[in-house]
């Protein structure tokens, strides 16, 4: 396999463990001797060991003591080794000291703070290090946190569920459920890739949702972040979770202040008075769209103002496709 094939290995690897790294991002690591793969390693959760550390121990442990005296192995990663001890060492420090010779970087860290440290400190090291490979792929797998760093906030995503003549719910109030059932197991995928969910207080108290990610499988499950100036709201949103109450009533600002967590995405989850404020501030990245095939009439709530249609507000459809009976439509800012 070439340099590109074998990054392509590498990114797949890592993949499955998306929902278990966040915040931080999914790396894929291998360990070629005379350019058969001899080892392979990924993050599998956040705070435990890198790609790297974990491709090293799963190289020593194949080879044993033959490893420590082998010259001429090389470590491929999809994304640069970090430089900085946190919740781990630094993998920099764990490839110096593997003995290691080359290294083959997909993607360069985004984090100013860090970019170009990793690389320097290998090549200073004596190590021979290539970068550059399957980039836009390693991105896009990493998109939350190449964002958040590249545009100093976190990507927000609004999700919506939509009758097909644009409403949210009926003006009395009574409970009726939008879309079909598989377009709501969609939505706990979207939930696992976020890093946050946010809505208002309407919408717990009337609705009483839990807003979590319910998957069948292993998730870091997504911090909860209530906008309201109620008091004393207790219902099923505060339940197994830590939940950040705000009463700010600027979108800005808010955002502004989270920008400085470890929050790489935030998923904006609320009634349409809430979600056009967010819509008009500019700050939202991408619009979800779960649409039914039924119509709420004349007295259901509507989503938007007729000339505040989604495309007059900067989105443009990327992709639309049917989940059963309904159909979901995913709008970009442009």
């Amino acid at each position: 396999m070439n340099v590109e094939e074998l990054m392509q290995r590498a990114i797949s690897l890592a993949d499955p463990y998306k929902y278990k790294t966040k915040p931080n991002p999914v790396v894929g690591c291998l360990i070629l001797k005379n350019d058969l793969i001899i080892s392979e390693g990924v993050h599998e959760e956040f705070g435990s060991d890198h790609a790297e550390v974990n491709a090293i121990k799963n190289a020593k442990l194949k080879m044993g003591s033959i490893f420590d005296s082998s010259k001429d192995l090389t470590l491929i990663c999809t994304l640069e080794p970090c430089n900085h001890e946190g919740k781990t060492g630094a993998c920099t420090e764990a490839i110096i000291k593997s003995g290691i010779k080359k290294v083959i970087v997909g993607c360069m860290d985004p984090n100013p703070l860090v970019s170009g440290k990793g690389i320097e400190r290998l090549i200073k090291n004596g190590i021979d290090v290539d970068v550059g490979f399957c980039e836009e792929a390693i991105q896009e797998q990493n998109k939350f946190f190449f964002y958040k760093h590249q545009n100093k906030k976190p990507f927000i995503t609004l999700k919506i569920a939509s009758s097909k003549d644009g409403k949210s719910h009926n003006q009395d109030g009574s409970r009726t459920w939008i879309t079909c059932e598989e377009s709501r197991q969609d939505v706990q995928l979207v939930r696992a890739l976020h890093d946050a969910i946010m809505t208002g207080g309407n919408t717990v108290l009337n609705d009483n949702p839990l807003m979590n990610a319910r998957v069948g499988f292993p998730v870091n499950q997504p911090k909860k972040i209530l906008l309201t100036s109620k008091e004393g709201l207790n219902n099923n949103f505060f339940k197994d979770a830590e939940v950040m109450t705000i009463r700010e009533r600027n979108i800005h600002v808010i955002i502004e202040d989270l920008k400085h967590l470890d929050i790489n995405s935030i998923l904006v989850e609320a009634g349409p008075k809430l979600a056009n404020s967010f819509l008009l501030s500019g700050l939202v990245d991408e619009l979800i769209i779960y649409e039914s095939p039924d119509n709420l009439g004349p007295n259901g709530v509507s989503w938007f103002e007729e000339d505040k249609a989604v495309e007059n507000l900067g989105f443009k459809l990327e992709s639309s496709y049917k989940i059963e009976s309904d159909v979901k439509k995913i709008y970009k800012k442009c």
